[in-house]
C-alpha cells in the first residue's frame, strides 16, 4: 500500500518522466494577487502564464501545491469535521500545459497514471468520467468523449453534465473552457445517506471526484451580465461570445488526500496516513481515549473534535510557516479563527490548557520530507500558536458569564412584552415587516450572495433593522420555530406560542467582538431553551466578510490596456550602467490613454525599448533621472519614477521639458547619486535580515520592505518586541560585515530549485519568482533571491545605523535604518546633542552621555515632583482655611442651605476633598465650587445624601456649567463639569443659588 508521501512522489515522477518541469509549491499567501485570500488551487502560481502576461522557459509543469480554503468565496472551514473530505489545508497535485499538449495527451496521461499497474493501478471498473454536455452557446465536448472512449472507458461510464459541474472560467471574461472529471466509486458503505444501490451522479458521498482536467480553450469576451436561471439553476451569459484561444492549455488538479483514501482503501481522508498520526497525537494531548472517541463519533455521525484538531493543526502550521500571523482582519483573522476553532474542540474534549502548540512537531515530522522549510520554523510556529491559545482560553473563561447574561436578557425581555399585553400592537408591525421581508429576501439576498454587492446588503439590513426584529429575527427563523414547519398555520396563533429568540445579529456581535465561537453560542442557547437564529447569524457573517474582503483585497486589478500588452519587454541595462543611449520611445501614455506626443509641461509615461532605469519592485523604489535628446545635451524630460504596468514592460513617469514623440531616440540617464544611495540601503537590508535571523532566530522572515534613497524600512515576523540589547547586537553584527568589505556576489540565471536547495537562498515574503532567478550572495553571511541593485562590496555602505524598532501588527515588527550619508548625518546630530548634554550634566569615561543625561533628568524630575507636592499642599491649605470664613456665603433657600464658592488653582481631586469638608460643615445642603486654572474652568457640586431625593447634583451642575460654556454630569450626590470661560465663573457661581431655587420650585 502506498503512503501519502509515496503517492505525492509518484505523481510528480510520472509527469517529470513525460517532460514536465517539477515546480515547487508557491506560498499559501498569494504573491501579487490581491484577489485571493489564500492560494487555493494549483494553477494560482501560473495565473499570469495562462493570461499571457508572463512566460516561463518551460511549457509543461507539475506541482504538489499546498492550498487553504478557509475564507472568502472558497471557504470549507465550517464543514471540516462534519464530512470525510473537507479540509482547511490540503495538497493539490497537478499537471499543466502552457500552449503545448492538449486534450489527447492530458486524458491519456491521466488514465495511464490512474489505472496502469506500474503506477496507481486503480481498477477501471471503479471509475467514471464526466464531460461537458454543452450550454450557453458552447458546444458539447465531443472530442473529450471520443478520447475517453479511445482509452477504453465504457460508454456507459462516460456521463455528461452542464456548465455548473463541467465548465471552468477564471472570471466573467478571459480564459475558460470545458472540464472533464474522474470519479471513484467508494462503495455503498461510503454513502452518507445509507444508499445501497444508487447510481453514479448521486451526491450521497459514494462517488468521489479524484481528478479534474480543465481544457482551457476559449476566451470569453464581450459585455454582458451573467445570471442564474431560476428554473434550472444554469448560469447564463447573454452578451458574451466564446472565441477559441490560439494556444489552448491544460490545468488539472487531483487532491492528494482523496487519492490517498482511494489507494489506501479507506472511506475517510482522515483515516489515511496523512492524518492518523495527527489524530492520535491530538488524542494524547487532550487526554482522550482515541478508540472511545472514534466509536462515539461513528455512532453520532457528527463532527469529530479530534479530526478538527488534526486538520487545523496542519493549516495553522503551514500558514504561520509561510509568514502569516494571527490578526483581527483579513488573512490573519482567518488564521486566528482556525486556531481558536481547534482550541474550542479541545475544550469539548475536556482540555482546558494550551495544547495546540504541541501539535506543531507532529505536523512537521509528518510533512518535513516534502516541505523541509517547516523544520527551521517549527519553534516560532509553536510559540505563536501557544500565545494565541492562552489569549483565547482566557477569553473563554472571561466571556461565559457575558453570554449567559445576554441569553437571560433575551428571555426576560420577551416575557415582559407578553406580560404587558402589547402583543396586538407589536404584531401589526411584525406582520407588515414580515411581508416586506418575504418579498425582498429571496431577491435581494440571492443577488447579494452572488455579487457581494454592499449596497444590496445594506438595503437588506435596513429592512432587518425594524423594531419587530427584536422579537422575530427572520421569516426563516419564524418558520423553523414552528412545531411542524410543513403544515399551514395561522401566523398570529403560531406567534402566540411561547418562544424566545436569540437574534442572529446579536449572537454575531458576541462572535465578532468577543471572539466566542458560534457553536459555543449555539450550545449555550440550546441549553437555555432559546431558539438560535442561524439564518440571521449567516447574514451578519456574510456582511462582515464583505467588509473583511474590502480590508485586504481592495479593487480587482484593472484590465491592462492593449497598448501595454502588445509591447515587447523592455531590455534592462541598469545592472551594468546608469546611462543608455539611443533609446527608442515605443509608446506614450497621457492621462491613461495612448498619445503620439508629450508637450513641454505635460506629465505622462514613456516606454523605451531599452533602459537603465530600475522599475519599482521587491520593495526598492524606481530610479529617477533624466532623458536627453539625441544631441546628448538637451534635457527633454525629467524622470520621476519607473514601474511595471505589466511584467517585463517598464514605464517611465516623466515631466516633459521638450516635445517628445513616438519614435524619438533619447539618452536615458539615471541619477547616479540617488541610485547609489538606494543601492547602499538595499544591500544593508540583506545584511539586516541576516543579522535578525542570527540574533533572534531562524523564524524571522521578511513581511514587507521599503528601500528608498534616504532610508530603509524592514518588516519581519517576530512575536515580541526586540530588546535594546538585541538591537545593539544586530547593529554591531551587520556593521562588522560592512567593515569586512565583503564582496557582493551576483549570480544570474539560477534555476529556482538550485537557488533554494543548494545555495540556501532566502525567498522574500510576497515576492513572485520565475523558474530562473538572480541570487545575491554576501560571503557566508547572507544569500537571497533578489532582482534589485546592490553595491559591489559591503564597505560601500559606509555604516548602518538602526533608528527605531516597533510594532506594525500582531506578530510583525518594523525596523528603520539609514546608511552612508544618512548615517553620517545622524551621527553628526548625535555629536551636537552630546555637546549639549555635556553642558548640562557631567559624566565620567565609564558613563555615556546618554546615561549621564538620564541620571540628570531623573534628578530634575524628582525635584519637580517634590515641589509640585509642596505647591499642592500649600494650595489645599489655603483653600481649606477659607472654609471657616464662608458662613456669609451660605444662603437659605426654601429651608435648604446652599453654598457657592470660588477656589482657584485647585485640581479636581482637591476640589472633591474640599466639597466633602464643606458638606460636613453644612450638615445638610448643597455645595457648588468653581476653580479657574490655566484658562479652563472646573466645577463640582455636592449634595448631602439626605437631600438627593429632592435635588440632584447632576441637574444643578448642568445649568451652572452652561454659564461658563461647558457641560457635565454625575451621581445624585456628586457631579462635575468643565468650562472654557473663566471670566464668567463669578456670575455662574452667583447664578447657582437661582438654579437651586428654580429646581426646588
Amino acid at each position: 500500500m502506498l503512503t501519502g508521501s509515496q503517492i505525492r512522489r509518484k505523481f510528480l515522477d510520472y509527469f517529470v518522466q513525460h517532460g514536465h518541469k517539477e515546480v515547487h509549491s508557491s506560498s499559501l499567501v498569494p504573491a501579487n494577487d490581491p484577489t485571493l485570500l489564500f492560494t487555493n488551487a494549483g494553477m494560482n502560481q501560473f495565473k499570469d502564464v495562462f493570461l499571457g502576461l508572463e512566460t516561463r522557459d518551460y511549457k509543461r509543469a507539475t506541482t504538489s501545491q499546498k492550498c487553504v480554503r478557509a475564507g472568502g468565496k472558497h471557504n470549507d472551514l465550517e464543514n471540516v469535521g462534519f464530512t470525510n473530505r473537507h479540509h482547511t489545508f490540503f495538497e493539490m497535485l497537478g499537471n499543466f500545459s502552457f500552449g503545448d499538449y492538449f486534450k489527447k495527451d492530458a486524458i491519456a496521461y491521466a488514465w495511464e497514471l490512474i489505472t496502469s499497474p506500474e503506477w496507481f493501478g486503480i481498477k477501471k471498473e471503479k471509475l467514471y468520467v464526466t464531460i461537458f454536455k454543452g450550454e450557453n452557446g458552447v458546444p458539447r465536448d465531443a472530442e473529450a468523449y471520443d478520447l475517453w472512449a479511445a482509452q477504453g472507458v465504457a460508454k456507459d461510464r462516460i456521463f455528461e453534465f452542464g456548465a455548473r459541474d463541467n465548465f471552468w472560467q477564471m472570471g466573467d471574461t478571459g480564459p475558460c473552457g470545458p472540464c472533464s472529471e474522474i470519479h471513484y466509486d467508494m462503495g455503498p458503505t461510503a454513502s452518507d445517506q445509507s444508499h445501497t444501490d444508487c447510481a453514479f451522479g448521486c451526491d450521497c458521498g459514494r462517488y468521489v471526484e479524484i481528478w479534474n482536467l480543465v481544457f482551457m480553450q476559449f476566451n470569453r469576451v464581450g459585455e454582458g451580465e451573467r445570471f442564474q436561471d431560476k428554473k434550472d439553476g444554469v448560469w447564463k451569459y447573454p452578451g458574451y461570445r466564446f472565441d477559441p484561444l490560439p494556444k489552448p492549455s491544460i490545468d488539472t488538479g487531483a487532491g492528494l488526500e482523496r487519492l490517498a483514501s482511494v489507494l489506501q482503501g479507506v472511506i475517510s481522508n482522515y483515516e489515511t496516513d496523512l492524518f492518523t498520526p495527527l489524530v492520535k497525537r491530538a488524542a494524547e494531548l487532550t487526554g482522550t481515549s482515541l478508540k472511545k472517541e472514534l466509536e462515539r463519533e461513528a455512532r453520532a455521525k457528527s463532527a469529530a473534535s479530534l479530526r478538527v484538531i488534526a486538520d487545523h493543526a496542519r493549516a495553522a502550521t503551514f500558514l504561520i510557516s509561510d509568514g502569516l500571523q494571527p490578526d483581527n482582519i483579513g488573512r490573519g483573522y482567518t488564521l486566528r479563527k482556525i486556531i481558536r476553532r481547534a482550541v474550542r474542540h479541545g475544550t469539548l474534549l475536556g482540555q482546558e490548557k494550551p495544547f495546540m502548540y504541541e501539535m506543531v512537531n507532529a505536523v512537521v515530522d509528518l510533512m518535513k520530507d516534502a516541505y523541509p522549510e517547516l523544520v527551521e520554523n517549527a519553534d516560532n510556529v509553536a510559540s505563536i500558536i501557544e500565545k494565541e491559545e492562552k489569549r483565547f482560553l482566557a477569553l473563554l473563561h472571561a466571556s461565559e458569564d457575558l453570554l449567559d447574561d445576554e441569553i437571560q436578557r433575551i428571555v426576560e425581555d420577551t416575557e415582559e412584552l407578553r406580560l404587558k399585553g402589547r402583543f396586538e400592537e407589536v404584531f401589526e408591525a411584525q406582520r407588515d415587516a414580515a411581508l416586506r421581508l418575504r418579498k425582498r429576501s429571496a431577491v435581494v439576498w440571492v443577488e447579494a450572495r452572488q455579487s457581494f454587492s454592499w449596497t444590496d446588503q445594506v438595503e437588506f439590513r435596513e429592512i432587518l433593522s425594524m423594531d419587530w426584529v427584536d422579537l422575530i429575527p427572520t421569516t426563516m427563523g419564524l418558520r423553523l420555530a414552528l412545531p411542524d414547519p410543513g403544515k399551514d398555520r395561522d401566523f398570529q396563533m403560531d406567534y402566540k406560542r411561547p418562544k424566545s429568540f436569540f437574534l442572529g445579529e446579536q449572537a454575531f456581535q458576541l462572535f465578532s467582538t468577543h471572539g466566542l465561537p458560534r457553536d459555543f453560542i449555539e450550545d449555550a442557547a440550546h441549553d437555555a431553551g432559546v431558539f438560535f437564529d442561524s439564518e440571521g447569524f449567516e447574514w451578519a457573517l456574510e456582511a462582515e466578510q464583505v467588509r473583511s474582503r474590502a480590508s485586504w483585497k481592495g479593487a480587482p486589478p484593472k484590465h491592462t490596456t492593449g497598448l501595454y500588452e502588445e509591447l515587447p519587454a523592455s531590455t534592462f541595462e541598469g545592472y551594468r550602467q546608469t546611462r543608455s543611449t539611443g533609446c527608442e520611445v515605443l509608446a506614450i501614455i497621457k492621462n491613461g490613454q495612448g498619445s503620439q506626443q508629450l508637450s513641454p509641461g505635460d506629465e505622462g509615461e514613456l516606454i523605451l525599448d531599452h533602459t537603465p532605469f530600475y522599475a519599482e519592485s521587491g520593495g526598492q523604489v524606481g530610479d529617477r533621472g533624466w532623458l536627453y535628446s539625441d544631441d546628448h545635451n538637451t534635457v527633454v524630460a525629467e524622470v520621476t519614477g519607473s514601474y511595471y504596468p505589466i511584467q517585463g514592460v517598464r514605464a517611465h513617469q516623466v515631466i516633459a521639458k521638450q516635445p517628445i514623440r513616438i519614435g524619438d531616440k533619447v539618452d536615458a540617464v539615471v541619477n547616479a547619486e540617488i541610485r547609489e544611495s538606494t543601492m547602499r540601503n538595499h544591500t544593508a537590508t540583506h545584511l539586516l535580515q541576516a543579522g535578525l535571523r542570527e540574533v533572534l532566530g531562524k523564524h524571522v522572515k521578511q513581511a514587507g520592505s521599503l528601500v528608498a534613497p534616504n532610508h530603509l524600512r524592514f518588516d519581519f515576523s517576530h512575536f515580541t518586541s526586540v530588546a535594546d540589547e538585541e538591537l545593539q547586537d544586530i547593529e554591531d553584527l551587520i556593521n562588522k560585515e560592512v567593515l569586512r568589505n565583503e564582496k557582493v556576489e551576483v549570480i544570474e540565471n539560477v534555476p529556482i530549485d538550485v537557488a533554494i536547495n543548494e545555495y540556501k537562498a532566502m525567498a522574500l515574503f510576497g515576492e513572485k519568482y520565475g523558474d530562473r532567478v538572480r541570487v545575491i550572495k554576501i560571503g557566508d553571511f547572507s544569500t537571497e533571491l533578489c532582482g534589485g541593485t546592490h553595491t559591489k562590496a559591503t564597505g560601500e555602505i559606509g555604516l548602518i545605523k538602526v533608528l527605531k524598532e516597533g510594532s506594525v501588527s500582531s506578530g510583525v515588527r518594523r525596523i528603520e535604518a539609514v546608511t552612508g550619508e544618512g548615517s553620517l548625518h545622524h551621527f553628526q546630530k548625535d555629536h551636537k546633542l552630546e555637546n549639549v548634554v555635556a553642558s548640562l550634566a557631567t559624566h565620567s569615561d565609564a558613563t555615556s552621555p546618554a546615561e549621564a543625561l538620564k541620571l540628570e533628568l531623573d534628578k530634575k524630575d524628582s525635584e519637580i515632583k517634590r515641589l509640585q507636592r509642596e505647591l499642592d499642599q500649600a494650595r489645599m491649605k489655603s483653600a481649606s482655611s477659607t472654609v471657616a470664613s464662608v458662613t456669609d456665603k451660605i444662603k437659605d433657600i426654601h429651608g435648604f442651605k446652599v453654598l457657592a464658592h470660588r477656589v482657584d488653582n485647585l485640581e479636581r481631586a482637591q476640589m472633591r476633598t474640599l466639597v466633602d469638608q464643606l458638606r460636613d460643615k453644612l450638615g445638610s445642603g448643597v455645595v457648588v465650587l468653581g476653580s479657574a486654572n490655566n484658562g479652563n474652568v472646573s466645577l463640582i457640586v455636592g449634595v448631602t445624601k439626605d437631600l438627593t431625593q429632592k435635588i440632584q447634583a447632576g441637574k444643578v451642575i448642568g445649568k451652572v456649567a452652561e454659564k461658563v460654556g461647558g457641560k457635565g454630569g454625575g451621581r445624585p450626590d456628586l457631579a462635575e463639569a468643565g468650562g472654557k470661560d473663566p471670566a464668567a465663573l463669578d456670575s455662574a457661581l452667583a447664578e447657582a443659588y437661582n438654579v437651586v431655587e428654580r429646581l426646588l420650585g
